[in-house]
């Protein structure tokens, strides 16, 4: 839900044309059920602890967390920490760094549970 959230934000602010924008709504909705029905087709095949699973397995969760952490980092937060606001006060730089890491650190937090 939060990717899918992120993704509408950044789609909405690139001012690209409106056909554009309805394109690559379309293909975000259309791949989703598609992986869920790749998974379901691969699941009769599927052997959760053998190595090759595990190995494909690792890689994808790490692109996909390497990918999300980019967008946060370059996309979201590079925008907000380098406006004009942030940068003509260090006070609300500091607060805005403690702010991320007190995120960063309770998303690792609960990490440890999921």
């Amino acid at each position: 839900m939060f990717e899918g959230m992120g993704l509408g934000g950044c789609i909405l602010q690139a001012e690209y044309k409106p056909l554009k924008k309805a394109v690559m709504a379309f293909f975000f909705a259309v791949t989703t059920p598609f992986g869920i029905a790749c998974g379901i087709a691969l699941s009769k095949m599927y052997k959760e602890n053998s190595p090759n699973a595990l190995i494909t397995v690792g890689l994808l969760n790490a692109s996909s967390a390497g990918l999300l952490i980019y967008m946060a980092l370059v996309d979201l937060l590079a925008a907000d920490f380098m406006g004009p606001k942030l940068q003509g006060s260090v006070k609300l730089q500091l607060k805005s760094y403690v702010a991320v890491l007190l995120g960063a650190g309770g998303m690792s937090l609960m990490a440890k549970w999921a």
